[in-house]
């Protein structure tokens, strides 16, 4: 399984997502993104996660970067799990956990890792955080701390 590190050029990926929209890295280009994988919707961890990035949206705004969540439940399932939080990021679906596996996140049994990737105008990796356990997530001031530091470099 391939490791992304910092410097390197983030792989490509065009998944569906909520939205009824595909989403492309290449589409990114021009600004910062931030790639949160996760394991999955509706479980504990998760649901904290994102609905603590719907709670802090004005933040979120703040940090003039895309957040995209991507696992391996289908659009349906992300759907659902947006409208019952009411979600603010798009979740994209990785059924074929081949974006996952391009970014080395993808853990024993299937399991995608929790893990954040900043990503530059340019398409290049600019922060990587890869959870082996995946108890405890980046909330917003981690990503803008992250993010900060990754303008600066």
């Amino acid at each position: 399984m391939a490791r992304i590190e910092i410097g390197d050029r983030a792989p490509e990926f065009e998944l569906e997502g909520t939205g009824e929209r595909r989403y492309r890295l290449a589409d990114q280009r021009g600004r910062w993104t931030i790639l949160a994988f996760y394991p999955g919707d509706f479980t504990h961890v998760c649901t904290r996660q994102f609905c603590a990035y719907r709670d802090r949206a004005d933040r979120l705004d703040e940090l003039d970067a895309d957040v995209l969540g991507i696992s391996a439940q289908s659009v349906d399932s992300h759907q659902r799990f947006t409208a019952e939080h009411e979600l603010n990021v798009p979740l994209l679906a990785d059924l074929d956990h081949a974006t996952a596996r391009a970014y080395g996140v993808l853990g024993p049994g299937g399991l995608v890792r929790r893990s954040i990737f900043i990503i530059d105008p340019e398409g290049i990796v600019r922060y990587r955080h890869v959870a082996l356990l995946g108890l405890r997530y980046k909330d917003i001031d981690d990503l803008g701390e992250a993010l900060a530091r990754a303008r600066e470099a």
